[in-house]
């Protein structure tokens, strides 16, 4: 891997190199009158330690928040409770290396109408989306075990539990379920923005960042933290400094992201199968807190392949939320499960909104942590949902085309083609071995896991022709 942490001094450098080669994107309006004051960081997340239950014979059949199951010892969770307001949860564990074996449940209260949701299933993921092993950002020893985290929309109570699955490995003491089981409950937050000045141009535009401590040699525009500034930064030319999108482009003018992502070095052969730039929603326009990440980015040598996930998270949601929902990812990834930034690199909701997700450049070769084992020279999209019995929609499987054929295109890569990444270590592949793999992958051929979902990842063969088509192959 040739993998380096860029200062944000060199991001806004290489920025500007490349600015005369790219189309512009004006400012989004704004209200005139100068910069308004920072808003506090949105959003926040609750964490509870999860205790022993006792017998569930013990408990009272049909009373709210209660349930008449078999006895099983072996179950942690928490009574139903009140709590600070929350949108998603998630349990998470102290050793990312511990699996969970068994089956986890909520039961949440809605803020609008007062009654509990019957018990839902929250998905399992033992290590598959995380940090690579051996790299920087899974030995900061931050990194804990975590479920899935599941959508439930605005709630202000909740019940728990957690059961040990029948014949799980018994190699701990005390049980089979792992040490320092938390929910998470995490709300994502209003987005007010305030407005800022670009003070080069005049243009002013919206940005929905609190002021913060300077963490970089970035300039920020008044009214926006460093932090923000730093992630803006490295998507300007494409877009101005607090762009709050990314300009959809058509296919010949998309050749100038290729020019800046290649370094100016860009062929002439690769530059007819580059797909039009579709519209990108930028982490200032979902709402991203910058100052939860961690500084710097880290990047690999190219782009290979793309990883297609679905987020398990549910579907219960409306694309309005859509922003809601990766603000609280975002959130869950780092703050609940101790990674330097969200995991994947995008993220597409039902809708076919494509939005910026690692922070690095939408354009660069930026690490991320979707798909263990395999997050050097590839990209994780993820489609926002569960879509294992549930078709995914035919507005997002367009939009994971469109987006294949542009990004792959930068850094010419056949959407049909195969390619060969080394295994980075995981459940499906040894450390070090050399995987052929479909340039557009589910994540389940990198790694044992139901993602991206059954009824996803039949989508996939006709997704890489739809993306090749798009880049005008043969």
């Amino acid at each position: 891997m040739r993998g380096f942490l860029a200062s944000s001094i060199g991001v806004a450098t290489a920025a500007a190199l490349a600015l005369p080669l790219a189309l512009s994107t004006p400012a989004l309006a704004a209200p005139s009158g100068g910069a308004a004051a920072p808003v506090a960081p949105a959003g926040s997340t609750e964490s509870l330690p999860l205790a022993p239950l006792g017998p569930a014979a013990d408990r009272s059949p049909g009373v709210p928040g209660m349930s008449a199951s078999p006895r099983l010892p072996e179950t942690q969770g928490l009574p139903p409770r009140e709590v600070k307001r929350f949108s998603l949860v998630g349990v998470v564990w102290d050793d990312a290396s511990t699996e969970l074996f068994g089956r986890v449940q909520v039961r949440t209260r809605a803020v609008a109408t007062g009654t509990w949701s019957d018990w839902q299933d929250v998905e399992i993921r033992n290590s598959e989306h995380a940090p690579d092993l051996g790299t920087a950002e899974s030995g900061t020893g931050r990194v804990r075990g975590s479920t899935a985290p599941l959508w439930v929309g605005d709630s202000d109570g909740v019940e728990v539990r957690v059961q040990a699955e029948p014949g799980a490995p018994a190699a701990r003491a005390a049980a089979r379920l792992p040490s320092g089981l938390r929910i998470e409950l995490v709300d994502p937050g209003a987005s007010d923005p305030v407005t800022v000045i670009d003070a080069k141009n005049g243009a002013s535009g919206t940005s929905d960042e609190p002021d913060g401590d300077d963490k970089g040699d970035v300039e920020a525009l008044p009214g926006m933290s460093m932090e923000t500034a730093e992630s803006s930064s490295a998507n300007v030319p494409l877009a101005p400094l607090g762009a709050m999108e990314i300009a959809a482009l058509n296919k010949a003018d998309s050749t100038a992201d290729a020019v800046l992502a290649s370094d100016g070095t860009l062929s002439a052969a690769a530059r007819p199968y580059i797909g039009p730039r579709p519209r990108i929603v930028t982490r200032l326009g979902w709402g991203a807190d910058e100052s939860l990440r961690e500084p710097g980015f880290i990047y690999t040598s190219t782009v290979k392949a793309a990883f297609v996930h679905h987020s398990a998270s549910g579907n219960n949601y409306t694309c309005k939320d859509a922003p809601k929902v990766l603000r609280s990812l975002y959130r869950y990834h780092v703050v609940s499960s101790g990674w330097r930034d969200i995991g994947y690199n995008f993220a597409v909701d039902k809708c076919g909104t494509v939005y910026e997700g690692r922070a690095g450049g939408v354009a660069k070769a930026v690490q991320g942590a979707h798909t263990m084992g395999f997050n050097t020279d590839s990209m994780g999209i993820a489609v926002i949902g569960t879509y294992s019995t549930t078709a995914p929609p035919a507005a997002a499987v367009k939009a994971v085309a469109q987006l294949t054929a542009w990004k792959l295109g930068l850094f010419n890569r056949d959407p049909r083609a195969k390619t060969t990444l080394k295994s980075g270590g995981g459940n499906k592949f040894a450390k070090g071995t050399n995987v052929q793999l479909n340039v557009i992958s589910g994540h389940r051929d990198g790694f044992a896991t139901e993602c991206p979902g059954k009824l996803l990842y039949g989508q996939l063969p006709p997704t890489r022709t739809s993306s090749a088509k798009l880049q005008g192959r043969p």
